[in-house]
């Protein structure tokens, strides 16, 4: 039997290339059970007619199936589902099922109630998107990043890629951390005080996870990193938020009996503001007191454009009570997921075995590419291009602001946001939704609140993923919905 062209459609949504999605949809279409063994595919010349692309393209497509024996070829009789293609997927053993478990009562701990701005998954169709923690691909070095992958596959570094590091991390991953991007902070770390991870965020729920139980006293900013709660969430701990002002997190207001501090004294998230050389000295002096640890987010120091950058918390430590947590996701691109904490050596290991626990490693081939590109000066030169276009940008957007009347909330030296406040009473929530409709994506600011009661008049505005040409015209539409 053969199997009409007309079965087959392109998906305009589907990621990666017309030749991925010819070979997605034959080998779905055979795991499915909707094409069976033996039969004969469309011809290329036919089904490249029917979806409108190149007949190299089919033709490319169907070699590869053919190699990975989902399909064969006949001579000049065509291509066929292959007699020993995978099997398909068992179907018709769903049985109708009602969930009778009582779920409030087996899950221990509730994560899915901490409130989240969830962006839209287009989020790049809409004309103007404020939204922040996304990479533009204007600005990014795709070439060099994929020369350094290709060499992080080559046979040279073949062990670095597959094997099982188990507990520890890439050797040259560490060493530029070590040598390069802590020094640059005022920290100098040996291999054994460095632990490579997936992103600040599990770097934060490691320190969370080691350091706080039930019974034990976190104290965070408010606002603040809003994944911060349902990490602090697990452990059980007794969480006291502090409010920040222009300086960051109020020492004086630190509670005498905190075990722990979470703070983000470089851009403080979501503000942006700057804690002041004589605070983290004062927070510091707290510490030793007081006797609590703190866990510093070196949340975009790589951003600081407008003043240079202050000394990092732990680069000023001199007991040991600061763990550093630093992250290449936002400096390179989200979906990397890479970042790294600094703290002494019986805390790391503690880190480490608890990471090795859970997920062994960061996947090597993922490390060996980023050592690459930071050893060979691509990193550096991307920051700096990034820098001098994010700089831009925001005077593009603190003009606009500016012309529009509208209030900025937090001021800081950089970063890649402002951080904003509308008239009081208005619900940013709502706001969000009316603009979005007219193309515009902000982000509503109730969710970096860990109080029970949030405002709800703040949002945010990222000027990372916006050509700065649509600044001015996306402020002016936000001005125009908050004035009706």
């Amino acid at each position: 039997m053969a199997v009409s062209e007309e079965t087959f459609f392109l998906d305009p949504a589907f990621e990666g290339t017309l030749q991925q999605q010819i070979q997605s949809l034959v080998a779905e279409g055979i795991l499915s059970g909707r094409l069976r063994s033996g039969e004969k595919l469309p011809s290329t010349r036919r089904l490249a007619k029917h979806l409108g692309i190149s007949r190299i393209t089919v033709t490319l497509a169907y070699t590869e199936l053919q190699a990975d024996d989902y399909i064969t070829s006949k001579g000049r009789s065509g291509y066929y589902v292959s007699d020993t293609a995978p099997h398909p997927r068992p179907t018709g053993l769903q049985v109708e099922m009602r969930d009778t478990v009582d779920w409030d009562r087996f899950i221990g701990t509730s994560f899915s109630d901490v409130e989240l701005f969830r962006k839209p998954p287009d989020w790049q169709r809409y004309r103007y998107p404020f939204i922040y923690g996304q990479a533009d691909a204007s600005l990014f070095d795709h070439a060099n990043w994929r020369l350094c992958a290709l060499q992080a596959l080559g046979l040279r570094d073949f062990e670095a890629m597959t094997t099982d590091y188990f507990e520890r991390d890439d050797p040259r991953l560490v060493e530029f951390i070590a040598r390069h991007s802590l020094p640059r902070r005022g920290i100098l770390a040996g291999p054994d005080e460095i632990l490579v991870t997936l992103g600040a965020q599990n770097a934060l729920w490691l320190a969370a996870e080691v350091l706080l139980s039930e019974g034990r006293h976190a104290v965070i900013e408010s606002p603040c990193y809003p994944g911060l709660g349902s990490i602090l969430a697990g452990t059980e701990a007794r969480v006291t938020s502090v409010s920040v002002d222009a300086g960051g997190l109020p020492v004086d207001r630190v509670p005498g009996d905190a075990d722990v501090v979470f703070v983000t004294p470089s851009h403080h998230c979501p503000t942006s503001v700057t804690m002041p050389l004589a605070r983290r000295k004062a927070l510091l002096d707290r510490a030793a007191d007081d006797d609590f640890l703190i866990v510093e987010d070196d949340y975009e120091f790589e951003m600081s454009f407008v003043t240079p950058p202050s000394p990092a918390l732990k680069s000023l430590d001199k007991e040991g009570r600061v763990i550093h947590i630093g992250s290449f996701s936002k400096s390179l691109f989200p979906g990397l997921r890479l970042g790294y904490m600094v703290g002494s050596k019986r805390f790391i290991a503690e880190a480490r075995a608890l990471r090795a626990a859970i997920l062994r490693h960061p996947p090597g081939h993922v490390q060996r590419t980023a050592a690459y590109f930071m050893s060979l000066g691509h990193y550096d030169a991307l920051i700096k291009r990034t820098a001098k276009a994010l700089s831009a940008r925001r005077q593009v957007m603190a003009e606009a602001i500016r012309e529009n009347g509208l209030t900025i909330a937090g001021k800081g030296n950089g970063g890649s946001s402002f951080w904003m406040k509308a008239p009081d009473g208005t619900d940013t929530a709502i706001l969000a939704q009316a603009l979005q409709d007219k193309g515009v994506l902000i982000e509503p600011g109730s969710a970096f609140f860990p109080d029970e009661v949030k405002p709800s008049e703040y949002y945010r505005l990222a000027y990372s993923s916006i050509a700065k040409e649509r600044i001015a015209d996306g402020i002016a539409l936000i001005a125009k919905a908050l004035n009706a």
